[in-house]
């Protein structure tokens, strides 16, 4: 398979108390050839530290700071370093099912 075959693209603005179990929800995805593109919009609250802390755990994260610019230009912006076949857009309040990546990617394909 591809190094990266599915794109994890994941806007945070000042969800510190979601955005731990959200990314971890895509670490622990069976699929393993992901990579994960954490955009931290602007958040004033504690969000950077944790995708930062969360970076150093998996190298599969990567993280990009920017001013605050709004949802969908941050996804954009996400876009612009996606690298994997597949991308899928996910927000920093919710978490997916363990192996629902790998689901959805067969489903694609």
């Amino acid at each position: 398979m591809d190094k990266n075959l599915v794109s994890v693209i994941i806007p945070v603005y000042n969800t510190e108390e979601f955005v731990e179990e959200a990314v971890r929800s895509i670490m622990n995805q069976t699929l393993q050839e992901i990579e994960i593109i954490v955009i931290n919009d602007g958040s004033t609250d504690g969000s950077l530290s944790i995708i930062e802390r969360l970076a150093k755990e998996d190298k599969r994260i990567r993280t990009y700071t920017q001013q605050n610019q709004g949802l969908s230009a941050t996804r954009n912006k996400g876009n612009e370093y996606a690298q994997g076949k597949y991308i899928y857009f996910m927000d920093s309040d919710e978490a997916l099912n363990y192996g629902i990546v790998d689901k959805v990617l067969k489903k694609a394909s």
